[in-house]
């Protein structure tokens, strides 16, 4: 269709046909997963919006799209406010919209492939109150008027092996089948891609940036486990791999086999599975426990396999990096360069550094204002080319088999202002605080997080979201439970024990709309520390991602003498670890940037 509006329109046209007055449409497939595949893009082909979260509403007369505050800005750049009005969360939700905006008696449809069960309830009694209900619909609307929707990738599993996973499958899903037994269950629906692919050591290329594939599983009492997947992806390898002890499907059979559970218990994890999932076991008769994912733990906590291969995989990822900031410092000053240019070249240092199997997200490639959007995604219409007088923010990471990685660096072009760098400062400050903390055992991100505000706070800054996410081995770049965020944040994730063997980001940031961007991100590991006298057990952090910090932009005189003292030993690690792997131009400038602040 030629328009976002008459995507829209047709999108109304259909609803009138399906005896229904209005429509939810959320951006995520059916593993509630962060990212999906494009044939799952139905949010931004309706609207046009290109951010990695958000939902919308369509009634007869109206309609919005809802976003937090990461996409205020890049909302209204890429959302037509003809069409569409901007809602704000967590300051409202799609559920509440509903119920102030639906008709009375309307017919409100939505997929229930797409929903947690706990969302219909709410959605459910918010339109109650307007004598409106909620109907499943049996397929999505949108799919029937997406004419070219894409077809799910085809791509064939692989094999994680056993001495990168650290643990074979047999002995995970033995470790599930304990947990059922504790718990007095028969089952476990694994509906959460990653889940799957970590529990039976596969990975898949069916999802941009996220090496899972396509599927569901069941994991039972007796270690055995049903996997739904479609047959052409299961090659001989992966056969072997997985044995006897998992029984292959077709993942259209999925909904039938639900059914076919009467009596079971079986555990459904209320925030990773769809309402359909829970429907189709209670129309078979199972009863249904709600409890986590029972691999969402032990995932997060790495083994020393894991650790070993992200360290490794971040050795080489910082390598292409830093020879990337080199390339910019060098060809800025010629005026040729753009965002575009810039994503480009540094996946293709990546790739020169060896088994680059992916990127880990798109590369916010973002020159002054764009800077200002924290999950910019750059297009052909956004472009910008860099110019002397501000700020250069890139967030990349890639996807190697040994290791997932994600970085942030800001970047001066020309000479930067005074106020550039009192606020680059204030971060470095923050990232520095989290980096170094200590915190005694039970202690949860929330706790942490106003420690990489506080400098901000005290110049009336502060950023949009949250401090750290969660990191997977050769999985998911966002992972949970893991956080470091405020309590109640739209990206909190829950308030998870802190626990040695998690992965994090550290990534405090500040951004003025309209002008320019900074973020510092490094990737920090969980470790037990001994603090002598201490009277707990006491953790701390082990910084992961080594590339320099650019001095340009820090205000040396701001800084405590221990802050200086980290700064300097980082670089030096940085140097260590980095050194080794550049030669000629690209190590003498590695040494004039990794030397002490003061030299």
């Amino acid at each position: 269709m030629s328009s976002y509006a008459d995507r829209l329109a047709a999108l109304r046209e259909q609803l009138k046909a399906d005896r229904l007055d209005g429509f939810v449409v959320p951006l995520t497939d059916e593993h509630m997963s962060e990212y999906v595949g494009s044939y799952a893009q139905r949010l931004e082909w309706l609207t046009g919006f290109k951010g990695s979260a958000g939902s919308a509403a369509v009634l007869p007369q109206e309609a919005a799209i809802f976003t937090d505050g990461r996409y205020t800005i890049q909302v209204r750049q890429q959302v037509s406010e003809r069409e569409w009005s901007y809602q704000s969360v967590p300051e409202t939700s799609v559920a509440q919209w509903l119920g102030e905006n639906a008709p009375q008696g309307a017919r409100i449809g939505y997929d229930p492939w797409l929903h947690t069960a706990e969302w219909v309830r709410v959605a459910t009694e918010q339109l109650a109150a307007k004598g409106a209900e909620l109907v499943a619909v049996g397929t999505n609307p949108i799919d029937k008027v997406w004419s070219d929707r894409p077809e799910p990738s085809r791509a064939r599993l692989i094999v994680q092996p056993d001495d990168l996973a650290g643990k074979s499958s047999a002995a995970k899903r033995h470790d599930i089948a304990d947990w059922l037994e504790r718990e007095g269950a028969d089952a476990a629906v694994l509906a959460a891609l990653d889940s799957i692919a970590w529990t039976l050591n596969v990975r898949g290329a069916d999802v941009s940036h996220t090496p899972v594939a396509l599927a569901f599983a069941v994991a039972h009492k007796d270690g055995t486990a049903d996997l739904f997947v479609a047959g052409e992806k299961v090659g001989d390898d992966v056969r072997a791999h997985l044995g006897n002890g998992v029984r292959l499907h077709d993942r259209h059979a999925f909904e039938d086999y639900l059914r076919t559970l009467e009596g079971k218990t079986v555990v459904v994890d209320p925030e990773r599975s769809v309402a359909a999932i829970g429907q189709a076991l209670e129309e078979g008769g199972a009863r249904i426990l709600k409890r986590r994912d029972p691999t969402v733990l032990p995932r997060a906590i790495k083994n020393d396999a894991e650790v070993a291969g992200h360290k490794a995989a971040q050795a080489r990822d910082g390598a292409a990096v830093a020879r990337f900031l080199k390339w910019v410092d060098d060809e800025a000053p010629n005026n040729a360069l753009d965002e575009m240019i810039a994503a480009d070249k540094l996946e293709q240092l990546r790739r020169e550094h060896g088994d680059l199997r992916d990127l880990s997200f798109d590369t916010i490639s973002a020159f002054g204002p764009n800077g200002a959007l924290p999950h910019y995604k750059g297009t052909a219409e956004s472009n910008l080319k860099f110019a002397p007088g501000t700020l250069y923010l890139v967030d990349s990471g890639g996807q190697y088999q040994d290791g997932t990685t994600d970085i942030t660096r800001t970047v001066p072009i020309g000479e930067p202002t005074a106020e550039m760098r009192d606020r680059f400062t204030r971060v470095l400050q923050g990232h520095i605080a989290i980096a170094t903390a200590l915190f005694p055992k039970g202690t949860r991100g929330s706790q942490l997080d106003s420690f990489a505000r506080r400098p901000l706070w005290d110049a009336g800054c502060d950023y949009a979201h949250g401090t750290g996410h969660g990191v997977g081995a050769f999985l998911s770049v966002h992972e949970g439970p893991q956080r470091i965020s405020p309590v109640g944040s739209s990206q909190s994730g829950g308030d998870e024990p802190l626990q040695a063997g998690m992965i994090l980001s550290n990534e405090p940031g500040y951004y003025k709309a309209g002008e320019y961007g900074i973020r510092i991100e490094n990737l920090v590991l969980v470790v037990e520390c001994h603090v002598v006298g201490a009277e707990k057990e006491m953790l701390g952090f082990e910084t992961l991602t080594f590339a320099p910090i650019d001095r340009r932009l820090i205000v040396a005189e701001m800084l405590s003498q221990r802050e200086r003292t980290w700064l300097d030993a980082y670089h030096a690690d940085v140097l260590r670890i980095l050194g080794p792997q550049l030669e000629g131009e690209d190590r003498a400038w590695l040494d004039r940037e990794c030397a002490p602040l003061g030299a």
